[in-house]
């Protein structure tokens, strides 16, 4: 791009048209890169700077508008677009392929026993709940007693359905065993996402108008918004945990499975990474980001704060979560 880089893109919100599922897809291709886990400190904190510095109207000579968005796009990998806040390596959406691939595709191997079955749906809780309390929606923190709450809640009910689950397929096709996993993974985000984020219900999430200011909060967008975070996660970790079990069940009974009993994990990982790969931002598409709700949808209180204030709005926006 030649010549100076002019002051008015809207960085704040994605590079694509987010009205439209191919436009969030392709945000969401970006945002959970994992190469974005690569990045240094350095680089992390140059592109907050150039983030910061262009939303206050600075631009650094020579800077590009795909240099700005490339920036832009470093940073919300890494930052909350709450609270600012750096969130945690392994809690990015950028973490989500590699860290998933190896958890799902090790819950999917060692699905046998009662002890592999607690290990790895502990494991699993574990990694969800950094992910759900690093993505959650607002600014409102956690207390230690919530966060332990949910994270014992969400373990303990998915190595309840895990453990139920194994006992009732003992007697049927090996095929149907290996779903197991993913109905113990989806009881648990039904569980999990919900009391991570139980301060979001009970104190609300900020909702804005159409030009970002803030008009107080909502109990009802929380609602909306874990519901939908509930369906993609399910969603998300369907085709990882739904194809590779026909796939398996298959290469177990060749030749090369039986001599080399040890590849089926490394193989079923690199499936299930596979899948990831594309369900994990074409799922974190299905749902706008900064979805809306309408007005009368709302708390009264805040329906007639609104209507006092903004007489003409009809919807309000709200950051989901993810």
């Amino acid at each position: 791009m030649s010549g100076e880089l002019p002051p008015n893109i809207n960085i704040r919100e994605p590079r694509w048209d987010q009205s439209t599922f191919v436009g969030r897809a392709n945000h969401f291709f970006t945002v959970t890169d994992p190469r974005n886990l690569l990045l240094t400190n350095e680089q992390l904190e140059n592109a907050r700077k150039i983030v910061h510095d262009y939303r206050q109207g600075i631009i650094s000579p020579g800077l590009t508008e795909n240099e700005l968005w490339r920036a832009k796009y470093i940073y919300d990998s890494a930052f909350h677009p709450d609270t600012g806040e750096k969130m945690v390596l392994i809690g990015r959406m950028s973490a989500q392929v590699p860290m998933n691939m190896t958890i799902t595709g090790c819950m999917m191997t060692f699905y046998r026993t009662t002890p592999a079955v607690l290990f790895w749906q502990w494991v699993n809780q574990s990694f969800n709940a950094v992910v759900n309390y690093t993505n959650r929606s607002g600014d409102a923190p956690l207390t230690v007693n919530e966060l332990g709450t949910a994270y014992v809640s969400a373990t303990t009910g998915a190595v309840a359905t895990a453990l139920g689950l194994n006992a009732l397929t003992k007697h049927v096709s090996p095929l149907i065993g290996r779903f197991v996993p993913f109905a113990a993974v989806a009881a648990a985000n039904c569980i999990n996402i919900p009391l991570m984020r139980q301060r979001e219900l009970k104190v609300g999430i900020p909702v804005t108008d159409e030009n970002g200011t803030r008009l107080g909060e909502s109990a009802q967008a929380a609602k909306q918004a874990i519901a939908q975070v509930v369906v993609s996660r399910i969603l998300m970790a369907a085709p990882g945990m739904a194809i590779p079990p026909f796939i398996m069940n298959t290469l177990e009974k060749k030749a090369f499975l039986k001599r080399f009993p040890w590849m089926s994990a490394p193989i079923q990982v690199g499936l299930v990474g596979f899948c990831l790969v594309f369900a994990t931002p074409l799922c974190c598409a299905l749902f706008p980001q900064n979805s809306s709700m309408s007005v009368t949808s709302l708390e009264a209180e805040l329906q007639a704060k609104i209507r006092e204030s903004h007489p003409e709005l009809r919807r309000v926006y709200f950051n989901k979560g993810l």
